[in-house]
């Protein structure tokens, strides 16, 4: 630390752009939510953080190229729910979720919502659960992939109804979208930052929202923990992270430059269009960070176990 400190005397951090790297695709959920983030701590900072999308292997490719960066500050990391699945999803990981990363805070937790193709026959979620029940051999549910959040949700709730479905992989939330917007699928589960405004152009059927309580933006939408599914709850909390051995001062400042974005009237107000809302400032730190992530590894193993479903 002293090392670092007296090589930027005279050259205090940072003194260049950083670059933010997403494990997804660019224009997906995640994207959306670090080019916001970004946007704001750049103003902050005094450089420009850029985002690099670097997609694949469930987001456990831009993990692994994180975790492998230069700990000097000028690379970050996004990554959501997934970063705590990796470790049972797939039997080898090119780093370990907890050891390998500094821990920066929380950033937001999005709801996910229930969708169907725009002339899907269910007018409600009662119905919905008894089609898809009813329907089971020829009902398609479409996501982005292993590891992503439309998988884990996916997964969560064929095991919630006892009943498995039809799953239509893709390489990204866009062109599962796609699909559904066409109507070649029938139903997926996704955050709400990238089903709120084809929810309110009309375009897909919208049915339940995943969280314990209602999404303001999404008024009308039920939960599904009161529309069949007691106790069901996911969210896609997203976090940021630095390489391991990150120098705690660079730490320290990318902490405050968080926090102070998710107080940024622009955040919050392009966070409430999508459907959801940066976390309390309380979160927005290492120790909470840290802590979630562990909580989320020890609840997601035995689901996953459960299933059966992995990748190699």
């Amino acid at each position: 630390m002293g090392a670092f400190s007296t090589a930027h005397a005279n050259d205090p951090y940072p003194s260049k752009p950083i670059t933010m790297l997403v494990p997804f695709a660019a224009g997906g959920p995640t994207d959306t939510v670090a080019r916001l983030l970004g946007q704001s701590m750049s103003k902050d900072l005094g450089q420009q953080v850029i985002v690099e999308n670097v997609g694949g292997a469930g987001g456990t490719l831009g993990a692994g190229r994180a975790a492998k960066s230069p700990n000097d500050g000028y690379t970050i990391f996004l990554h959501h729910i997934g970063h705590s699945t990796a470790p049972s999803l797939y039997r080898k990981l090119s780093y370990k979720p907890v050891d390998d990363f500094e821990f920066i805070g929380l950033v937001t937790d999005v709801p996910m919502t229930i969708v169907a193709r725009g002339d899907f026959p269910a007018k409600n979620m009662q119905e919905f659960l008894a089609y898809v029940k009813a329907n089971k051999d020829k009902v398609t549910y479409a996501n982005a992939g292993i590891g992503s959040a439309s998988h884990l949700c996916g997964m969560l709730f064929m095991t919630a109804i006892q009943t498995d479905l039809t799953t239509v992989p893709y390489k990204g939330t866009g062109p599962a979208m796609n699909d559904l917007l066409g109507g070649q699928v029938d139903f997926m589960c996704d955050q709400t930052t990238n089903t709120t405004s084809q929810i309110k152009g009309g375009k897909i059927k919208a049915y339940a929202v995943t969280t314990k309580t209602k999404v303001p933006s999404l008024p009308d939408l039920p939960t599904l923990d009161k529309s069949g599914l007691p106790g069901f709850e996911v969210a896609v909390w997203h976090g940021l992270y630095a390489p391991k051995g990150t120098p705690k001062l660079v730490i320290d400042r990318l902490v405050k430059s968080l926090q102070l974005a998710l107080k940024d009237p622009v955040v919050i107000a392009r966070m409430a269009d999508l459907g959801t809302e940066p976390v309390d400032p309380k979160r927005a730190t290492p120790e909470a960070l840290k802590k979630h992530l562990e909580s989320e590894i020890a609840r997601w193993s035995p689901i996953i176990a459960k299933a059966g479903q992995y990748a190699d």
